[in-house]
């Protein structure tokens, strides 16, 4: 195994009894590239160069890793989301492109505000909740310079790979070691103008459902909610949101599929207007912007 073209083939026969065919194909794009460098042309115009004695640990190493049904993300220790690397690993999850549609919504917003030059949508504070490997606020910050963008999860350790992004993608980004579901008002605290959120909303009956390298690896913290009560995390955040967010400011969420119309019916409870819900790039209910009025 000393060539590109030898390293795939090598890899290809460790893990082809562990992956389907397309998943498969797909991991050993990750794999060789991430350790090569490669883009996916360059990989076949390339097959006969050599690899370093470097190169051959790391890809010893994922391949060690791969073999477990870790993640691919997990084993290559990065990830891309919106178009920027993120270093991943087992105490935040991986980012979702459902979630990068989210955050999409989220910054039209700022188009909205440039285009219509609206004294109403000027934006001066937006936090995450729940901010995990920190790919929310820290895209946003990429994309929303003149924003002031904060971070806050009940996770430590999440909180410190979030940094590491944020220095990773040259952002500033102030993140909060916070506790969502002990939440006490302070009166002179700062007001948002945006609050994001993706929160935990598994159920533990939709557990049959879902792939063996989640369950596995993925933080359980970051995933389920009780199966009694699945809008757990909906409602405190929807309260910290009434208390913390500026008039006219937008709340905007990734949700289940399964609780949109339940969802709603808590922000309206909560005094939310404007509430609109949108379908992910699959036809699911997946996001829901609401307005705070007062």
């Amino acid at each position: 195994m000393k060539t590109v073209g030898e390293a795939r083939i090598w890899l290809k026969e460790k893990l082809k009894d562990i992956y389907a065919e397309d998943e498969l194909a797909e991991i050993l794009f990750l794999a060789i590239n991430f350790i090569t460098g490669l883009s996916r042309t360059q990989l076949h115009i390339f097959a006969e160069k050599e690899l370093t004695e470097d190169q051959i640990q790391m890809l010893l190493l994922s391949a060690k890793k791969l073999q477990t049904r870790m993640p691919v993300q997990y084993a290559l220790g990065e990830t891309e989301f919106f178009g920027l690397k993120f270093e991943v690993n087992p105490s935040v999850l991986i980012p979702r492109p459902e979630t990068e549609e989210l955050v999409a919504w989220v910054l039209e917003e700022k188009e909205k505000g440039e285009r219509l030059k609206d004294e109403r949508r000027k934006v001066d504070r937006i936090l995450d909740i729940g901010t995990g490997s920190g790919c929310i606020p820290i895209t946003i910050k990429k994309n929303w310079p003149e924003a002031e963008v904060f971070g806050l999860d009940i996770s430590a350790e999440a909180l410190e790979t979030a940094k590491k992004n944020a220095l990773l993608n040259e952002v500033e980004v102030k993140f909060l070691h916070q506790d969502m579901l002990n939440f006490y008002p302070i009166k002179e605290a700062l007001r948002y103008s945006i609050i994001v959120s993706n929160p935990p909303y598994i159920t533990p009956s939709e557990q049959e459902l879902m792939h063996h390298n989640v369950l596995g690896f993925e933080p359980h913290q970051a995933l389920f909610v009780p199966e009694n009560d699945p809008l757990l995390f909906y409602r405190a955040v929807a309260d910290y949101a009434s208390f913390m967010l500026e008039n006219n400011g937008l709340l905007f969420f990734e949700i289940n599929e399964k609780y949109g119309q339940e969802t709603i019916v808590i922000l309206q409870q909560k005094g939310f207007t404007e509430i609109a819900l949108r379908k992910d790039f699959r036809g699911k209910d997946r996001m829901i912007k609401a307005t705070k009025l007062k």
